[in-house]
């Protein structure tokens, strides 16, 4: 059983991704006046959550091919 390195890669951007997404949400919208008051934190975070998740679902895709997954349907 080799570990897939879509894996940590994936939770490492999928779990960075949500606290700057959370940042972005959380924080003063006065403070993004610099960057023509477009939430950057907000859509960078969303951005890395998608390709976190996008991650996670190839390893997982990849494991049922090679039956190595945990459900066999």
């Amino acid at each position: 059983m080799a570990l897939d390195l879509r894996i940590p890669i994936g939770l490492l951007f999928g779990l960075l991704g949500l606290l700057l997404a959370g940042y972005g949400v959380a924080t003063r919208s006065d403070l993004y006046e610099k960057s023509l008051g477009i939430n950057v934190n907000a859509w960078w975070g969303l951005a890395m959550l998608a390709f976190g998740l996008a991650m996670l679902a190839v390893a997982r895709r990849a494991a049922r091919r090679t039956g190595e997954g945990g459900d066999s349907r």
